[in-house]
């Protein structure tokens, strides 16, 4: 099995990290990366693969480098650090001084799972999480993670979106490399951000999991939000750990009050038309040198943020009025179909306990 070769400082909790750090099956790939949750932390990892002679190593030697941090958006500045270390441990096993000069460097303190610092040097070298997750994570993608999700995905988003707003338990199997996919909870995670104040503070927060596996299902019981990336196929068996399984483009849910969600309507092909029309009109405003300074990633996710805020900035004013009733007119105004989005605004209304009467009952009134 996996086991931590090394590490700093020597008195931190790391059980399970081991398999957290280097994904199911990846003894079948040369190298990848791999973003995961520790306690109240979160971890990158690299991982690496080589060909050796030797009968104890069984002809290959696997290793992960990886680090901690109480926020994940600054990680990826350490992912180049991380892929030339993990190949130094593979050539020249045992020789951990850059990695040791690096803790020295960055070193802070790390909550542990009860909370309490386990070492106590100040953090000087990373600043509070972001509220919206925005605009501090430029992941490092060849052509973007945002870009690769939407072309992945295609209309696909809109489903994932509406689960991603109503604060499901999401869970995306691949398998590896595991990399990518990690990236791809990222994106879940961003579909859901609203920078309205004082909105539903009773609401589960969306947590980013990343890469889970079956060491985490303990865990995993316990959470009504996250959304996560697994390489093990025997999680689609596991029903109570999450409400919708994505497998490549395939995204499904076994809750039968959430299968009209499953469907793409109008109000949803009207929405993927306008995100690609803005994709375009960004790249040729890029090409004709008038815009470098926004890239794909914030009109992603502001695309996404102005959309939730309309819709709870409407359901907000609704349930502030007199007769507190939400019309076929309302939901076109928030951009949503008044019969294919029924159900999603009544469960939206439930999770976030907006107090508004929904009138979209006759089909003949639309």
């Amino acid at each position: 099995g996996n086991m931590v070769e090394w590490c700093l400082p020597q008195d931190i909790d790391l059980e399970g990290v081991e398999f957290k750090s280097m994904a199911s099956g990846s003894h079948k790939i040369q190298s990848d990366f791999i973003y995961f949750r520790k306690g109240l932390c979160f971890g990158l990892a690299c991982f690496a693969n080589m060909p050796v002679e030797s009968e104890l190593e069984r002809g290959a030697r696997m290793k992960s480098v990886g680090i901690l941090s109480p926020s994940y958006t600054l990680l990826y500045r350490y992912m180049h650090f991380l892929e030339n270390q993990v190949r130094h441990q593979l050539e020249m096993p045992g020789h951990y001084s850059h990695l040791e000069a690096f803790y020295d460097d960055k070193k802070g303190v790390l909550l542990d799972s009860k909370g309490t610092p386990t070492s106590q040097q100040p953090v000087h070298w990373l600043p509070s999480i972001h509220r919206y997750m925005y605009p501090e994570m430029k992941i490092t993608h060849p052509a973007g993670c945002m870009s690769q999700f939407i072309k992945f995905f295609g209309e696909q988003i809109l489903v994932l979106w509406k689960f991603a707003l109503l604060r499901k338990r999401i869970l995306i199997f691949s398998p590896p490399p595991v990399g990518v996919v990690c990236y791809r909870v990222y994106c879940c995670c961003c579909l859901a951000n609203v920078s309205l104040p004082g909105l539903g503070g009773t609401v589960p927060e969306s947590k980013p999991f990343f890469y889970v596996n079956v060491a985490d299902i303990e865990m995993l019981e316990t959470e009504v939000s996250y959304v996560a990336c697994t390489t093990e196929k025997i999680f689609e068996e596991k029903r109570d750990l999450y409400d919708v399984y994505v497998d490549n483009q395939n995204v499904k849910t076994h809750h039968e009050h959430l299968q009209p969600l499953l469907k793409i309507n109008n109000a949803d092909k009207e929405k993927y038309r306008r995100l690609n029309d803005q994709r375009q009109m960004l790249m040729y405003s890029q090409e004709v040198g008038e815009d470098c300074s926004s890239c794909e990633e914030d009109l992603f996710i502001l695309f996404f943020m102005e959309q939730n805020n309309r819709i709870f900035q409407t359901l907000m004013e609704v349930s502030a009025s007199q007769d507190k009733t939400l019309t076929a007119d309302h939901a076109r105004g928030m951009g949503l179909d008044p019969q294919g989005d029924r159900s999603f605004l009544m469960d939206l209304l439930e999770v976030y306990g907006i107090d508004v009467m929904l009138v979209i009952d006759n089909p003949c009134c639309t």
